[in-house]
C-alpha cells in the first residue's frame, strides 16, 4: 500500500545543472531588462525642465 521513499523518487527529464541554467539565464534576462530602464525618468521633457508651473 505504501511504497519505500526511495520507490516514490522520480527521474527528472533533465540534470540538475540545466535547471540552474535556465534559473541563472533567467534572473539575467530580468536584470537586463531592469538594467535597460535605467535612468528613463531623466529622459522626459518635463522633468528635465522646471516644473514648478507645469504639471
Amino acid at each position: 500500500m505504501f511504497r519505500n521513499l526511495a520507490e516514490a523518487a522520480t527521474e527528472s527529464s533533465f540534470p540538475t545543472v540545466i535547471f540552474g541554467a535556465i534559473a541563472m539565464s533567467l534572473f539575467l534576462l530580468l536584470g537586463w531588462i531592469t538594467w535597460s530602464f535605467r535612468d528613463v525618468a531623466n529622459r522626459h521633457a518635463h522633468k528635465s525642465n522646471d516644473s514648478q508651473g507645469h504639471h
